[in-house]
């Protein structure tokens, strides 16, 4: 049988304590959005674009979510048939494009805003605001990893 070293067992530990936390906060931030027919991917979409003045670079757009192409693509394309974001071909590069919210995708966000920031605060609520502070420096310290 082989020893397993205690670093390894922590550190699977803390993985699988990490991973069952943003699943139980996801679904409890989800439910909102799931109510309008909005994806918790979709909304960040919205949310990036309307804190930065309502367009972005696809290209941007994807670093600001740490996402794929892919993945970016299907989201705005499934926000574009909704009406809530329009992209187009930049002038200056016709390869790359941009995504810019609709009055459609601004008056969601604006709508859904309120009620999604108190659906966090409730999420974080068991913990204090010195915790609050180490899990968002523990979180960033694991992303720069």
């Amino acid at each position: 049988m082989t020893a397993i070293d205690p670093a390894e067992s922590l550190a699977t530990d803390a993985l699988e304590s990490l991973i069952a936390a943003e699943s139980s906060v996801r679904r409890r931030l989800a439910s909102d959005l799931e109510r309008e027919g909005l994806s918790s991917s979709g909304f960040s979409v919205l949310m990036v674009l309307s804190s930065h003045g309502g367009e972005l670079e696809l290209r941007a757009l994807r670093a600001k979510l740490n996402t794929s192409k892919a993945n970016a693509t299907e989201v705005v394309t499934t926000l574009e048939t909704r009406g809530m974001v329009q992209r187009f071909r930049l002038a200056h590069d016709r390869r790359a494009a941009s995504v810019r919210l609709t009055t459609q995708g601004r008056e969601l966000i604006d709508r859904l805003v309120p009620e999604h920031t108190r659906r966090v605060t409730d999420a974080f609520s068991v913990l204090d605001e010195a915790e609050k502070r180490m899990l968002a420096d523990i979180c960033r310290k694991l992303t720069a990893a």
